[in-house]
């Protein structure tokens, strides 16, 4: 599991809980119990990093890695998931901009 570990940049507590929800497969394992793990398998946790890197929810990423086993499937789905995350992206960016102006007007002695 370390080298699973090390080769998707994701820690070996998160490899665990994903197996749990069912987020990334129970791996095959030796007689001595230790898990086996293919390239797919790699390729799978790399893209839950790079999602969860990109802010998306465990439910979009759970869909996203649907899709993305089905390559005769439109990019439609897969587009409509990043699209509803970019509005939440611009949604938190207003309100940070918006706490911005707060602050910046709070800094500003003139005023008062």
């Amino acid at each position: 599991m370390g080298e699973a570990s090390r080769a998707s940049g994701i820690k070996i507590p998160t490899i665990r809980y994903y197996e749990q929800i069912r987020l990334l497969p129970s791996p095959p394992r030796t007689e001595g119990n230790r898990r086996l793990y293919d390239s797919a398998d790699l390729r799978r946790r790399r893209l839950i990093r790079h999602a969860r890197e990109l802010g998306f929810e465990i439910q979009s990423i759970r869909e996203l890695l649907a899709l993305a086993g089905e390559p005769d499937h439109p990019c439609t789905s897969a587009g409509l998931i990043a699209a509803a995350r970019l509005a939440n992206i611009d949604h938190k960016i207003a309100r940070l901009t918006a706490l911005r102006v707060e602050v910046a007007r709070m800094t500003d002695c003139s005023n008062h």
